[in-house]
């Protein structure tokens, strides 16, 4: 092992890498950093006059002072253009003078292939290998292209997490809270999940449809000493014979929420004139529904028998509750944060007219 991590240390610390830094190379090099200088300020003016363009449209600005606007920003750049562009022409005289003082090589053997050739030494002996720079220009056309494709991603993900107050409506009337059975403030529901926000258009807009998959956990807890008891197709609720601390039903569902978006966030323009959305960055607003089924329901009991024992019992039973449901829903939100409402439409139990409500807050993470 200490061999092999010698030879390791001594391979590093005798390679020297050189690369032969040619006269042409460098005047090539100098001449891209002007091109690009000259493109970038061309490409930023333009955007700008696409600016002012759109404010004299709207009315905000004359035709005047649109015209004053764009000259100033045109002979802005044009210094900008002259003071950078300069600094190169300076290292491309001082190129020129190292030239002819010799301290700089030339070479008539540049690969015509667009091939670097590079060197490295290991001891005496001497190591070649190339560069294919067309290749890697190629890569790196690519890269760009997916990183502007990546602006403008027509699908993003979200997890989401919602809880609030759980309860019921009788008759689908909102009256009926006065005379519900269950504790308004104590019966609580919670809500993970994850859902994918997908643009309607192929073009930066403001309306998204949002689908996805959600766990729910309800919980409903009884007043005035009361449980649920199941009494052949009928669910009944009665008064409990001891002195309950706790009286919760539970049921836990599986749901798949959909949901028409309108996000108002103000999408992003780039240097380039690229458009791309900007989402949950304001006001959002979504409304649609929910379908699902139950994957399980549970009574927890707690109380003192006779004889002052603690005792909790756990009831494992569908309570007649229908197996399917769906509802409407809706939220009403700033950047990630909301406020949620949804409501079943079916009965929560069968050969009722009870249906479960939630109201509490959202959280939309991206």
């Amino acid at each position: 092992m200490k061999r092999t991590l010698i030879i390791l240390v001594w391979f590093f610390t005798t390679m020297v890498f050189s690369q032969k830094n040619t006269f042409e190379k460098q005047v090539i090099v100098i001449s891209k950093k002007i091109e690009m200088i000259t493109k970038q300020e061309k490409d930023s003016l333009k955007v700008k006059v696409i600016n002012i363009n759109k404010r004299l449209e709207k009315g905000e600005i004359t035709k005047s002072t649109a015209a004053i606007l764009k000259k100033e920003v045109a002979a802005y750049h044009a210094r900008k253009i002259e003071k950078l562009v300069g600094e190169q022409e300076r290292l491309l005289q001082l190129l020129v003078q190292d030239k002819t003082n010799g301290k700089i090589i030339s070479s008539d053997d540049i690969k015509e292939d667009g091939n670097d050739e590079n060197t490295f030494s290991i001891g005496d002996t001497t190591f070649k290998f190339t560069v294919d720079q067309e290749k890697s220009e190629k890569r790196r056309k690519r890269r760009n292209k997916k990183r502007k494709n990546n602006k403008n991603r027509t699908t993003t993900t979200q997890f989401v997490f919602a809880m609030g107050v759980n309860n019921v409506l009788v008759n689908n009337t909102v009256s009926s809270f006065d005379n519900s059975n269950y504790k308004f403030w104590e019966s609580h529901f919670y809500e993970v999940g994850w859902t994918w926000k997908t643009r309607l258009s192929r073009n930066p807009s403001q309306l998204y449809i949002k689908y996805g998959v959600s766990f729910l956990w309800n919980n409903l807890r009884l007043k005035d000493n009361q449980f649920h008891v199941k009494n052949e197709n009928q669910t009944e609720i009665q008064v409990f014979p001891e002195n309950l601390h706790e009286s919760r039903l539970r049921h836990v569902q599986m749901n798949f929420p959909l949901h028409i978006e309108w996000d108002l966030s103000r999408n992003r323009v780039y240097e380039d004139g690229q458009v791309s959305d900007r989402r949950n960055k304001s006001f959002r607003l979504g409304m649609g529904g929910f379908f699902g089924f139950k994957l399980g329901t549970r009574q927890y009991l707690e109380y003192k028998d006779t004889n002052g024992v603690a005792i909790e019992e756990v009831q494992f039973d569908n309570f007649n509750m229908n197996k399917f449901n769906y509802g409407i829903s809706t939220y009403l939100g700033y950047r990630s944060i909301g406020l949620y409402i949804k409501y079943d439409m079916n009965s929560l139990f069968k050969n009722t007219e009870i249906r479960n409500i939630s109201m509490g807050i959202r959280l939309d993470l991206e």
